[in-house]
C-alpha cells in the first residue's frame, strides 16, 4: 500500500488519534504510526534500495528483504569489487548502536521535499594558477549603483522555494514534480540579449535575477531556508555571455555592514571551456569592485528595519559559448566529501589506519562521518596511552575554506611521510569532517535545517533536533573519560578579517597553566609566517558564546580548545602580502597545523621554552602600555602574577573575538522552527502608560460599561451583514448566510420592551432548502442566541452556516461542551464569539 503525500503537515489531534486507533484496531495503518509520531506526515512506502530516494522508515522485515536482494546481487568472489566495498558501509552500525539498525550505503544528498534541483551534477577540477592574485586596489572612481525597484524592470530569473515555515521531509533529488530549465518567459529576441542565471543544484545560491539593462543585472540572494536572514554566501552559473564585454553584477541584500570586498578581495569565477581546453579552474575576476550600504531597507524578526548592503563588480568574459561560475569561496560540496570517503574506503592501504563510521543522520537523513585515524597498537597499554585530538568543520554551511582545510588534513594524516606515521603513532585522531551536510546540500551560510546556528546549540539536549551537534559533544565527552584530549579545534572561515588566526580560552583560573592556551598559537604562527598572524588571535571567553563548540569543550576539561579561523581573502604578511588565499594555501596550512602538534608535544621542551618566554614579554608590553595610559606606575609591579587584581583585559579593544566575528545571529537563536510551534507564546507585557491610563480612569471605564449595557439596540439585517463581517475579518472565518432575510416587525408595547423578529418562511421550507443544497457535513448550523443582550428573537431569525480552519486557537472558558473533541468545541464556541459581537462587547 502506497499513501499519497499531503501538501501540508497533519498534525494530529485527540479526535484524529482515537480515530487512527479505532482504526488499527480493524487492520488498517499498522506499522506506520512511527514515522507519523516523529515527522507528523504519512510517507510514501516503495521499494527500498542502495540509493533510496523515498523515506527510510521500513519494518525490519523490510530491510532483511532489502539486504537479502543487495546480498544476491554482489559479485562476492570478488572482494576487492566496489559492490563489495559498498555492502561493507551498509552493514555498518551506528557508532553508539543507538537502535541497532543497519545503515544504507548512501552516496545522493537528500534535500528537503519542496526544493527543486535540476538532474545535471556540477563538476569542477581542483586546478589552482600558479601565478598569485592580488588585491583589487582601489581607484576611487568605482561606481555604487542604486537599488532600483523590480516593477520596473525584466525578471530573468526567479527561484524562491515555497514552503510551510520549517523543515517536512526529505528525499534524493529534492521537488521532482516540476523544473522547468527556464524560471521565467522569454521571447527570442530577449534570450539572445539576456544573461541566463541558475543556482538550483547543490549548494547554490541565487534567488532572484533582474535584467536592468543588456549589460548589467541586479542579483538577490536566498536566505538561509526557513529564515529571514544570513546572505554571505553566493554560487550561481551563468550562460549565454558575450565575450570581451563589460557586464555590471550587483548583489543588493548583503546585511553585514563591512566586509573583506572593501579591503581588495575579488569574486571567483570558473570557466568550463578554460577548464577543459586549459586546466584553468577557479580564479579571482572583477574589478570596480565596491561594498556599500543602499537605499533599500528590511525588516527584522522584532519588525525593525534594517539597512542592507551592495556588493557591485564589473567583469569581461573571456569565450563565447561558455558556461561560467561565480561563488563568494572555493564551493566544496557534500557529493565531493562523499567521494572523497569513498575513495579512502578503496584504498586498501589507507583502510587499515582509517575507520570510518556514521556518527548519525541528520534531519533530513543525510549521513554524518566520522573518521577515526590511527596506526594500529601492538598491545592494550599501547592503545590506552595515546592522547585523542579532534577535529571538526563546516558547521557552518557556508564557510567553504574550513573544508579545504579539512582535505588538506586528512591529505596529510594518510600520507606516507615520516611525519604522517608519527602522529598516527602518537595519537588517535576523530574528525567530523562536515557537522552540518543539510546546510551545505541546500547553499545555507549559517544555519541547519532547523533554522539556527549549530554553533550556538553545543548545550543542547535536543538530540533529535541537533543530531550532529548533540552526537559529536557525547562523542568528545566519552573520550575525556577514556584518555586526555590534547586538542580540539573546529574550523571556521572569517569574512572581515585577513590572514588565519585562532580563538581560544583563556586558563587564568589556573595559575599553573596560565598562558598555556597562548603556546599553540605562537607555534603556528612560526610554521606558517605567511598565512597565520599571532597578534590576531584572541582567547576571550563570552557569555553570549557559551553554547559554541569551543567553550563548551574547554568546559569539559580541554585545555587547547580553539577555533580556527581562515579569511575568505588572503594574506598581508611577509611573502603572501597583499595576494589572495587559494584551495591549496589552506590544504598547506593544515600542513602546519600538523608540524606544529609535533612541535608542541616534542619530548624536548626547548622550543616550547622559548616560545612562553616570547608570549610572557609581549604580553607585559600590552600590560605595561595599558597601564601607562592609566598613570600608574609599574616599575614595581609583576605585571604577569598581579594582573587579577589591576583588573585588566587584553582583549577588551576587540568588538569581536568569538568564533563567529563579523555575523548577524543572535546568541541564542530558540528552538528549532519546526518545535517552535509548539511551543507556547509568551505573554505580552503590559506597557506602563496603559496601567497607569487603568489606574487614574475606572470612573469613565464603569461608566462606558454602564452605557453599553443600557443601550439596547434593535438587529436589522444591515446590522447583521456588518456582524458578520467583522466576524471574518478578526476572525478569519468562512461565512455563509443565508439569501432571504425577513425584515423585523417591532412590538410598539414600551413596557415589556420585547423585540420580535419573523421570518418570511417556515421554519420547514427553510430546512427544504438547506436539504436541497446538500450541505456540506462538515459545516455546522448555529442559530443568534441574543437572550443574554436582552433581545427575544424568533429562532427562525437568521442561521449561520460555515467552516471553521483547525488552527483557530480560543480561551477554554468559550468551551460549552467539554464533552466534546476539540475540533467540535472551536466551532461551537463560534456562537458565543457571535452574540459578543451583536452586543457591541468585542
Amino acid at each position: 500500500m502506497s499513501w499519497s503525500t499531503p501538501k501540508y503537515p497533519l498534525i494530529i489531534n485527540p479526535y484524529e488519534s482515537f480515530m487512527k486507533k479505532h482504526l488499527e484496531h480493524y487492520g488498517y495503518f499498522t506499522g506506520r504510526n512511527m514515522a507519523i509520531a516523529r515527522f507528523g506526515y504519512e510517507p510514501k512506502r516503495n521499494v527500498k534500495n542502495v540509493n533510496s530516494d523515498d523515506s527510510d522508515f521500513e519494518s525490519d522485515d523490510s530491510e532483511n528483504s532489502t539486504s537479502n536482494k543487495i546480498k544476491n546481487k554482489i559479485d562476492w568472489n570478488n572482494k576487492g569489487s566496489k559492490k563489495a566495498e559498498n555492502y561493507k558501509w551498509w552493514l555498518k552500525d551506528n557508532i553508539y548502536n543507538f537502535g541497532q539498525r543497519e545503515i544504507e550505503y548512501q552516496r545522493e544528498p537528500r534535500w528537503p521535499f519542496e526544493m527543486q534541483v535540476l538532474p545535471d551534477k556540477i563538476r569542477h577540477i581542483d586546478a589552482v594558477i600558479e601565478e598569485l592574485e592580488p588585491f583589487y586596489a582601489k581607484t576611487g572612481n568605482e561606481e555604487m549603483p542604486l537599488y532600483k525597484s523590480d516593477q520596473k524592470f525584466k525578471t530573468i530569473f526567479y527561484y524562491n522555494p515555497h514552503n510551510c515555515g520549517y523543515f517536512i521531509r526529505s528525499r534524493v533529488g529534492g521537488n521532482r514534480e516540476s523544473c522547468s530549465r527556464l524560471t521565467c518567459d522569454l521571447s527570442d529576441i530577449e534570450l539572445s540579449n539576456t544573461l541566463l542565471f541558475e543556482s538550483r543544484f547543490e549548494s547554490g545560491n541565487l534567488m532572484k535575477a533582474v535584467k536592468i539593462n543588456e549589460f548589467e543585472y541586479d542579483l538577490t540572494l536566498r536566505y538561509d531556508l526557513y529564515t529571514n536572514k544570513h546572505t554571505q554566501w553566493y554560487y550561481f552559473q551563468i550562460k549565454n555571455a558575450k565575450p570581451n564585454v563589460n557586464y555590471r553584477f550587483t548583489i543588493t541584500n548583503f546585511m553585514k555592514s563591512d566586509s573583506l570586498y572593501n579591503m581588495g578581495m575579488k569574486p571567483l569565477m570558473y570557466s568550463e571551456l578554460d577548464a577543459k581546453n586549459k586546466n584553468i579552474g577557479w580564479r579571482r575576476w572583477g574589478t570596480s569592485i565596491r561594498y556599500y550600504k543602499n537605499n533599500q531597507r528590511s525588516e527584522d524578526q522584532d519588525g525593525n528595519l534594517r539597512s542592507l548592503y551592495s556588493l557591485t563588480w564589473v567583469c569581461k568574459f573571456p569565450n563565447e559559448n561558455d558556461v561560467y561560475y561565480f561563488a563568494h569561496c572555493y564551493p566544496y560540496t557534500y557529493t565531493n566529501l562523499q567521494d572523497y570517503i569513498a575513495d579512502i574506503q578503496q584504498d586498501p592501504v589507507k583502510n587499515k589506519y582509517c575507520k570510518v563510521k556514521i556518527l548519525c543522520r541528520t534531519l533530513a537523513e543525510n549521513l554524518v562521518h566520522l573518521l577515526t585515524i590511527t596506526n594500529p597498537s601492538e598491545n592494550e597499554e599501547e592503545a590506552s596511552s595515546k592522547r585523542a585530538i579532534v577535529l571538526t568543520a563546516r558547521v557552518h554551511p557556508g564557510e567553504t575554506n574550513s573544508s579545504w582545510m579539512m582535505k588538506g588534513f586528512l591529505d596529510f594524516l594518510l600520507g606516507n611521510s615520516p611525519d604522517a606515521k608519527l602522529l598516527r603513532d602518537t595519537f588517535i585522531f576523530k574528525i567530523v569532517p562536515m557537522l552540518n551536510p543539510d546546510g551545505v546540500i541546500i547553499g545555507n551560510y549559517r544555519c541547519s535545517l532547523t533554522g539556527r546556528d549549530l554553533n550556538r546549540n553545543y548545550k543542547t539536549v535536543l538530540k533529535e533536533a541537533f543530531p550532529s551537534i548533540w552526537h559529536t559533544r557525547e562523542m568528545i565527552k566519552k573520550l575525556t573519560q577514556e584518555r586526555e584530549v590534547l586538542l580540539y579545534c573546529d574550523l571556521h572561515g572569517h569574512s572581515r578579517k585577513n590572514n588565519v588566526f585562532i580563538y581560544g580560552c583563556h586558563n587564568n583560573n589556573n595559575p599553573k597553566k596560565r598562558f598555556q592556551e597562548h603556546v599553540f598559537p605562537m607555534i603556528m604562527s612560526k610554521n606558517a609566517k605567511d598565512l597565520f598572524s599571532y597578534k590576531s588571535c584572541k582567547f576571550k571567553i563570552q557569555k553570549s558564546k557559551q553554547g559554541t563548540g569551543r567553550i563548551v569543550m574547554w568546559n569539559l576539561g580541554i585545555m587547547n580548545s580553539f577555533t580556527l579561523e581562515a579569511t575568505f581573502s588572503g594574506s598581508t604578511l611577509n611573502q603572501k602580502n597583499g595576494y589572495h588565499f587559494n584551495s591549496k594555501d589552506l590544504e598547506q596550512l593544515a600542513y602546519s597545523f600538523c608540524d606544529s602538534i609535533l612541535d608542541y608535544c616534542d619530548p624536548d621542551q626547548t622550543k616550547c621554552k622559548l616560545i612562553m618566554n616570547e608570549i610572557e614579554s609581549l604580553l607585559k608590553e600590552q600590560i605595561r602600555s595599558k597601564l601607562e595610559s592609566q598613570g600608574i606606575n609599574v616599575d614595581q609591579i609583576n605585571l604577569l602574577e598581579d594582573l587579577d587584581s589591576l583588573n585588566i583585559k587584553l582583549d577588551e579593544d576587540e568588538q569581536e573575538s568569538s568564533d563567529d566575528a563579523g555575523s548577524d545571529s543572535s546568541a541564542d537563536d530558540g528552538l528549532p522552527l519546526h518545535l517552535e510551534r509548539f511551543a507556547k507564546p509568551k505573554k505580552k507585557k503590559v506597557k506602563a502608560k496603559k496601567v497607569i491610563n487603568q489606574i487614574s480612569r475606572p470612573k469613565e471605564q464603569k461608566e462606558k460599561k454602564e452605557k453599553q449595557t443600557q443601550n439596547i439596540s434593535v438587529i436589522t439585517s444591515k446590522q447583521s451583514n456588518e456582524t458578520l463581517l467583522k466576524l471574518q475579518n478578526k476572525h478569519r472565518y468562512i461565512l455563509e448566510t443565508e439569501k432571504k432575510l425577513l425584515k423585523p416587525c417591532l412590538n410598539n408595547d414600551s413596557q415589556s420592551r420585547n423585540i420580535r423578529l419573523r421570518s418570511a418562511k417556515p421554519l420547514v421550507e427553510r430546512n427544504e432548502e438547506r436539504i436541497a443544497k446538500k450541505v456540506n457535513p462538515n459545516a455546522i448550523q448555529l442559530q443568534l442566541d441574543t437572550e443574554s443582550a436582552q433581545l427575544q428573537t424568533d429562532p427562525n431569525f437568521m442561521t449561520f452556516r460555515y467552516t471553521v480552519p483547525n488552527e483557530v486557537n480560543l480561551p477554554g472558558s468559550l468551551y460549552p461542551h467539554n464533552h466534546l473533541c476539540e475540533h467540535h468545541r472551536k466551532k461551537l464556541s463560534d456562537l458565543f464569539l457571535l452574540k459578543n459581537l451583536a452586543s457591541n462587547k468585542i
